[in-house]
């Protein structure tokens, strides 16, 4: 994606899916074990990370660290 804002192109392509639709595309992203939707999630985790509040965000840190 070479002049394209990988943000904006992100979320343009979701703005108006279902949540059922997010939910999918994320578990196809991770399921494929290739590297480009990888660029997608970071995207979808930045959104998620900007839109929690202090308490969501150690939840968060938490289920990662648990995972690692």
């Amino acid at each position: 994606m070479n002049n394209i804002d990988v943000r904006k192109y992100i979320i343009n392509n979701f703005q108006n899916s279902t949540i059922q639709e997010i939910k999918s595309s994320i578990e196809d992203s991770i399921t494929s074990q290739e590297d480009d939707p990888l660029i997608g999630l970071g995207v979808i985790f930045e959104i998620l990370w900007n839109n929690s509040n202090e308490k969501e965000r150690e939840i968060i840190l938490a289920n990662i660290k648990k995972g690692m």
